[in-house]
């Protein structure tokens, strides 16, 4: 039992190692409009998934941000608009 816990301990810490040794990437920022309630949630481009389409299918809007300030500043400027509640 030593030995799997000195290897998972290990493993773990190996992982981690390559994670934060990666080059970090510069990951657009996007708005995501869901259909039925009209919210618009901003969403991490740099993520390996999807917004989930249940209970409601969404579509990006807008154009990608290049920092979570000018997406939040995106946002709010179309909530004023009408486009989109925040």
């Amino acid at each position: 039992m030593r030995r799997f816990t000195a290897l998972c301990a290990a493993s773990g810490i190996a992982m981690s190692t390559f994670v934060v040794i990666s080059p970090a990437q510069a990951a657009p920022w996007t708005l995501v409009r869901y259909d039925n309630t009209g919210y618009c949630q901003i969403w991490d481009g740099g993520l390996s998934f999807k917004p989930m389409k249940w209970p409601s299918d969404y579509k990006m809007i807008g154009k990608p941000a290049p920092t979570l300030a000018a997406a939040i500043s995106e946002r709010d400027m179309l909530a004023k608009k009408g486009k989109c509640r925040a």
